[in-house]
């Protein structure tokens, strides 16, 4: 499933089973304002600055071409073709499933298994986005081998790139608390932020997360600022995280020890993320509806985080006319 599409596959792909359908509303509403990108050969999107009137432009593109990927901008701008003008961009976070620091699986690329840990992951993210920031208008994205979280909130769509690394630091954990971890924050110090008028827990997204990664870890990972003794006694003492028995936890690792542990951690959250595209103001992303041809996945929209599969939803028919020639043979 996971191997590259041939040329044939992907026309096959683009003529027969995509949709104009299968572009979210949040792409078309405003098609004219963005940059697309394509990448004919395999080798990177190198055809910029393409500009499309509508979506049966894109459609005849698109069955012409039979890119091996193609992008959008998640900027908005009044002359898309020079990027110039710029209006506005979605907010984002690109969770890749082969790139988490710590995952459960021991495959080369992607899998079942991290795939199904990059949506838990993703999942905390939204909650936390839209418990703690009041962020609304969100739309998650199946990228082929992980996710993208699109936001389309004003404040967050006008905001610079200071602003989203501060939210980026929050929503993913890359902060150790001021505040004694992993202390309840209510009746202490909020963490707030200038822009949004609700006071905010930071302590328990951060706490979370990292009871998330210490209990995830496999023993072999190569973590900075965790050596292989102080791995393995994180894993022997994990058992006390399942019921918050953090004091114990704490004592059994040792002060200074535990203090790496957590620095270690905030770097690991961090690294969960793509960062470079949560700040970038003038990024491209793989268009949803298109084909991710280096796995054989379609590119598809989530509409019900709690039910969604790739293996039913995002495989392209070709994968399954693959699997039947493979038996025939």
């Amino acid at each position: 499933m996971f191997g590259k599409a041939s040329i044939q596959e992907r026309r096959i792909y683009y003529r027969e089973e995509w949709s104009e359908k299968d572009l979210p509303d949040f792409i078309t509403n405003e098609i004219t304002k963005r940059e697309f990108g394509f990448d004919h050969l395999g080798h990177g999107p190198n055809d910029r600055y393409k500009v499309f009137k509508g979506t049966e432009s894109l459609r005849r593109f698109l069955r012409y071409k039979t890119p091996f990927a193609s992008y959008i901008s998640v900027a908005f701008y009044l002359e898309p073709r020079k990027r110039g003008g710029w209006q506005k961009a979605e907010y984002i976070f690109d969770i890749d499933a082969k790139d988490l620091p710590i995952r459960s699986c021991d495959c080369n690329g992607v899998c079942e298994v991290c795939l199904g840990e990059a949506l838990e992951r993703v999942n905390v993210m939204i909650d936390t986005l839209q418990g703690d920031l009041g962020i609304k208008n969100i739309h998650l994205i199946y990228s082929g081998r992980g996710f993208h979280i699109r936001i389309l909130d004003p404040v967050m769509m006008e905001s610079d790139s200071d602003l989203r690394g501060e939210v980026l630091k929050y929503v993913a954990g890359a902060q150790v608390p001021k505040s004694q971890f992993p202390n309840p924050i209510p009746g202490g110090k909020p963490y707030n932020f200038e822009h949004f008028s609700i006071p905010i827990a930071y302590n328990s997204v951060f706490t979370e997360k990292v009871k998330y990664n210490i209990l995830h870890l496999k023993g072999d990972e190569k973590i900075d600022g965790i050596n292989p003794k102080l791995l393995k006694d994180l894993i022997k003492n994990r058992n006390l995280l399942l019921d918050n028995n953090w004091g114990t936890f704490k004592k059994n690792i040792g002060p200074r020890r535990y203090k790496d542990m957590v620095n270690a951690m905030a770097k690991v959250n961090l690294a969960t993320i793509d960062a470079k595209v949560t700040i970038d103001l003038k990024r491209i992303l793989r268009l949803p509806s298109s084909l991710h041809s280096k796995v054989s996945m379609k590119c598809v929209e989530v509409k019900n985080r709690e039910t969604f599969d790739p293996f039913k939803s995002a495989v392209p028919k070709f994968v399954y006319e693959r699997k039947d020639e493979s038996v025939a043979q």
